[in-house]
């Protein structure tokens, strides 16, 4: 009997196993992506948004729960924007109070009267979630704790948050002291527009005094997921392990907030499935970057006779993938504006359509500011357009 060369069976199973595989993958490609509907958590409340707050997933999202160590997102974006605003300095030294020392749990062992510059207590406070840390520089800022914690609340309602009351500035356990996985992701969907918060968050290791203590970053998701840049782990007896992540991909933005998940790395879990969903469910479509020139208006009565119009931010829709056809772009403007133009006002937008329905849009600004012009160049002008041809 004929026997089959090794070379040639070695082909045969080769071509079997391609087909095999070809077969299969079909088979995958087949199967339905899953839905929202059908998407689960083991969370008790959570919830997924696009950087734009376009809700893709939820569960008891409104839910009043204790946040724990998810408070400081809050704390640390008052304390980014206080930095923003001239209010202090990263170069500030801030030094513990007797308050700050006694706060315990997640923390950097501060002493009383100990002084570190405010850019080390953020990076204390953003990568180690550190309690002393976060008192200390909410007091330096405010005085006491008491002002930043009516500044948190006075900065949520101004962010339309329902569901959210602070009494304390690192989620320590107090009564009265509650957020929403909602909630929180409207913070973090405000604070991933600054540079310096996303920055703090994203530093995975940093030497503390000297090089003598280590710190390494809670949020696991910096080493594990691609495109992830933030933000805050949290944990208590009573609220559980939560979580607040974010991660960008292509142009996506996306934010996972879960609450009250059972146990250790779970909170971290749940939140790269709810993104995996997201990230393959959804794109990003690139419409219009921040500054680029969509449109020219005339100007009346002022020292030039034309404005640009520009996009005031980047313009990136969210769509179902293979749904990202078919859009229509309309400009709604006054054709003429009157001098004095002030550089960054708004004066009409970009609004992007799909059979009618509007999908996003952006507000178009001046690109520089014009001056009204005297009455001899007003009376110069008005001659010139009187005589001319057309």
């Amino acid at each position: 009997m004929h026997q089959m060369r090794p070379s040639r069976l070695i082909v045969m199973l080769i071509a079997i196993l391609l087909i095999v595989s070809i077969v299969t993958a079909g088979a995958w490609a087949a199967e339905p992506k899953r839905s929202a509907a059908q998407l689960e958590t083991i969370a008790e409340s959570a919830v997924l948004m696009d950087g734009n707050g376009t809700v893709l997933f939820e569960k008891d999202s409104h839910k009043q729960l204790p946040p724990a160590s998810v408070t400081k997102v809050m704390t640390l974006l008052l304390a980014i924007e206080a930095v923003e605003q001239g209010k202090v300095k990263l170069t500030d030294p801030v030094t513990t109070s007797e308050g700050a020392w006694r706060q315990g749990g997640s923390q950097i062992w501060l002493e009383p009267g100990e002084s570190m510059t405010l850019h080390e207590m953020l990076i204390a406070l953003a990568v180690v979630s550190a309690n002393d840390a976060a008192v200390s520089v909410m007091e330096h800022i405010y005085g006491s704790q008491q002002a930043a914690v009516d500044a948190m609340n006075n900065r949520a309602q101004a962010l339309g948050l329902k569901d959210t009351n602070f009494a304390n500035v690192n989620g320590l356990p107090i009564p009265g002291h509650y957020m929403s996985a909602f909630d929180t992701a409207l913070i973090v969907k405000e604070a991933v527009r600054h540079p310096l918060y996303m920055e703090l968050c994203s530093i995975k290791e940093y030497w503390l005094r000297d090089g003598k203590n280590w710190l390494v970053n809670t949020n696991k998701l910096l080493w594990w997921y691609k495109g992830a840049d933030g933000l805050k782990t949290g944990w208590t007896e009573d609220a559980k392990y939560c979580f607040a992540g974010t991660a960008k991909r292509d142009g996506l933005r996306l934010i996972s907030v879960v609450f009250a998940t059972p146990e250790p790395r779970s909170h971290l879990r749940e939140s790269m499935r709810l993104m995996d969903w997201g990230f393959a469910n959804y794109a990003a479509v690139p419409i219009i970057e921040a500054g680029a020139p969509v449109e020219r208006l005339k100007v009346s009565k002022g020292q030039e006779k034309e404005i640009a119009l520009v996009a005031a931010e980047d313009l990136n829709l969210l769509v179902a993938k293979g749904q990202g056809k078919n859009l229509q772009k309309t400009i709604t403007a006054d054709p003429v504006v009157t001098a004095p133009v002030v550089q960054g006002q708004k004066y009409g937008e970009l609004v992007i359509l799909r059979d009618g329905q509007e999908l996003g849009k952006v507000d178009l600004v001046a690109e520089r500011s014009i001056e009204k012009a005297g009455f001899f160049k007003v009376f110069q002008d008005m001659f010139s357009n009187l005589f001319s041809i057309g």
